[in-house]
């Protein structure tokens, strides 16, 4: 069947329209009347007369019809000047309202990522589409981390305006629009560093001396490994024993963010004072160091494990399994079963596997001169093998109780040029100094900071920059 065409539209009815109109009607009306008085007044007149007559009529209606046209084109002119005069006027006067925008926050929970956000909010994936391709930047709104927050905002349609996603306490992504693509930069926020000090004395422990001196467990840790190559802390600590600190703390907009490292310390064991001071060379390299510029460091951590207690010390003893006399040629220390093993030094392993009453045993080659053994090892860490070099303090195994023992422990020997030495009371030798193109700086630097320590005033001091 065939459609019924469309009404044609009207044309609007105008001002100009009227006009026409009206002066239509003002014609018609003039000439009307000048017929009625001709007829009127020719009744009783001669015929030469009439023609006379009806010529000056025909001449007054056509100046009459003259007049009308000219005053009709003036008003269409006024008026259509007028109108355009309203049109060019228009732009100026009209006020576009701007557009209303919404704004929506996204707290990150597990499962979350942009397209799964985008496509529960009905924003536009064409805008998605757009941001991701704005730059490396982009790269960080991949992988949202979980209870961080992400900032949209959009108009009625999902059309995204701006987004801002903080990638950590210092690091903001924000992404804006310029009419149909994104900018995208990443905003860092500066960190403010203030110095602090604090000190303390030990009553029971020194995580107990540490909390009442308002230092957080993480600092205690710190400062006790700052100081563990030369005082057993779970041996040698007395009470009466104390420690000041000079500690760096973090503020961000003002409010604190995080406890920063140690820049000097004093610890007094037994009537002993120790010194460290943190010191970063021209080369970018940080390290501690005593007064003199040596590294606190040594090249063997005093014990290789977190233990509860010594179970059985160096020399000779009771054997607890052979039930004789017998020279104990190492340091048993217990702890739980699977507590990590360290490595005291850096080295390379010489032996992996079970060595009679050993049971799981690990040997360390360091150097030409000394050699480390882990015996009663639950197990491995994984990758160990002979031939591998490992770092000071990299995990090596597990404690176990492997071969001939009679629990859970540690058995540690520590040998030099092939012969035994007590680990609790060998000197350990140090790692290499500061070196001497820097020695100057570092004077000055610990001058400075030591003035700062023993005065005990926490007043701002300036710190050496990394």
């Amino acid at each position: 069947m065939g459609q019924t065409p469309a009404p044609k539209k009207r044309p609007p009815f105008t001002r100009l329209h009227a006009v026409i109109i009206l002066a239509s009607i003002m014609f018609i009306a003039t000439v009307a009347s000048f017929f009625s008085n001709d007829v009127e007044a020719t009744r009783n007149v001669h015929p030469v007369q009439l023609i006379k007559l009806n010529e000056q009529a025909l001449s007054q209606i056509h100046a009459s019809i003259t007049s009308s046209a000219n005053n009709i084109k003036n008003v269409s002119h006024v008026l259509q000047a007028n109108e355009a005069t309203e049109q060019d006027q228009e732009p100026e006067q009209q006020i576009q309202p701007l557009a209303t925008l919404k704004q929506t926050t996204v707290k990150i929970k597990s499962g979350h990522s942009l397209s799964s956000i985008f496509r529960k909010h009905h924003f536009s994936h064409q805008d998605l589409y757009r941001i991701m391709k704005t730059g490396s930047a982009a790269k960080a709104l991949l992988n949202l981390q979980l209870g961080h927050t992400l900032l949209i905002e959009s108009n009625d349609q999902g059309q995204i305006h701006s987004l801002a996603y903080q990638i950590n306490h210092l690091q903001t992504i924000n992404v804006a629009r310029i009419e149909d693509d994104f900018t995208i930069e990443i905003n860092n926020k500066s960190i403010e560093k203030r110095v602090n000090f604090s000190e303390g004395r030990i009553q029971s422990s020194l995580f107990e001396a540490g909390k009442q001196a308002g230092l957080s467990d993480a600092l205690v840790m710190e400062m006790a490994g700052l100081f563990g190559w030369d005082i057993d802390f779970a041996l040698d600590i007395r009470q009466g024993d104390h420690f000041s600190i000079l500690y760096e703390e973090q503020f961000i907009d003002g409010k604190k963010y995080q406890t920063g490292t140690i820049l000097a310390a004093e610890f007094t064991s037994r009537g002993k004072s120790f010194k460290a001071i943190r010191f970063t060379d021209q080369s970018g390299r940080t390290s501690y160091y005593t007064p003199k510029g040596l590294s606190m460091r040594k090249t063997f951590l005093r014990s290789p494990v977190d233990f509860r207690r010594i179970s059985s010390r160096f020399g000779k003893r009771k054997h607890p399994v052979l039930n004789r006399m017998r020279l104990h040629k190492g340091v048993d220390y217990a702890a739980r079963r699977g507590t990590p093993i360290q490595s005291s030094g850096d080295g390379k392993i010489i032996f992996k596997g079970r060595k009679g009453g050993y049971g799981r045993v690990v040997i360390v080659q360091h150097g030409s001169r000394y050699q480390t053994l882990y015996a009663h090892m639950n197990g491995f860490k994984r990758g160990m093998r002979v031939g591998k070099y490992v770092k000071q303090g990299q995990t090596i195994g597990f404690v176990g109780s492997s071969g001939r023992a009679t629990g859970p422990h540690l058995h540690y020997e520590f040998r030099v040029n092939g012969s035994h030495r007590n680990p609790l009371t060998v000197k350990l030798p140090n790692a290499a100094p500061i070196k001497s193109a820097f020695k100057d700086d570092f004077l000055v630097h610990a001058e400075r900071l030591l003035a700062q320590l023993n005065t005990h005033k926490p007043t701002q001091i300036a710190l050496n920059e990394e």
